[in-house]
């Protein structure tokens, strides 16, 4: 391992540390001494001990591209929210529920965990069943009555996906997931 590499790799260890210590901290809801070591324990016997498999990542974060994902993010939030808000004041009404089958583009682990929480955070659609082999996220929504509503959220859930590899992936994990790559124009500056 190179120099660079190293320091790279305790670095994020160290980033890994503080954010587990962080977040046991908020936990317990009082910094003290006890509670950042005992935090710091922790953080060691699970880096350590349990240990997550590596993330296979072979993109690029793209500035853009990840504003545009938040962006979208955010309006889909707030417009769903305003609609599961209407369904819940709405007096006699009973929601009708789907469930949706989405093969998403991508065989990658790292965007499909992505683009199932993404999905899973919009108010109204829960992701029940993920398969990792095949790459289908199964998908529980609130009041579909139609199939043109059903259809409606499926592309939905493979335009949240595009936006999320346009965010993350590399050239080639978007022409293998069947995604033209935008490449700027030349000559367009005289």
């Amino acid at each position: 391992m190179t120099l660079h590499r190293h320091r790279r790799h305790l670095a994020m260890h160290a980033l890994t540390y503080a954010w587990m210590v962080a977040v046991w901290v908020l936990l317990w809801g009082d910094l003290s001494i006890a509670n950042v070591l005992v935090g710091a324990g922790l953080a060691f016997v699970i880096t350590t001990v349990l240990p997550m498999p590596p993330i296979d990542f072979h993109g690029r974060v793209r500035p853009l591209g990840m504003l545009r994902l938040l962006g979208h993010f955010a309006v889909e939030v707030t417009r769903a929210s305003f609609q599961v808000s209407v369904i819940a004041l709405t007096p006699g009404r009973t929601p009708r529920g789907a469930v949706i089958g989405v093969r998403l583009r991508s065989h990658s682990d790292l965007y499909l965990t992505i683009t199932a929480e993404l999905a899973s955070l919009v108010p109204g659609s829960l992701v029940i069943e993920a398969h990792r082999l095949t790459g289908m996220l199964y998908l529980h929504l609130l009041d579909v009555t139609t199939a043109a509503e059903a259809e409606a959220h499926h592309a939905a859930v493979l335009g949240l996906e595009e936006r999320v590899m346009r965010a993350l992936a590399s050239d080639d994990e978007l022409i293998r997931a069947g995604l033209p790559v935008r490449r700027p124009t030349r000559g367009a500056r005289r």
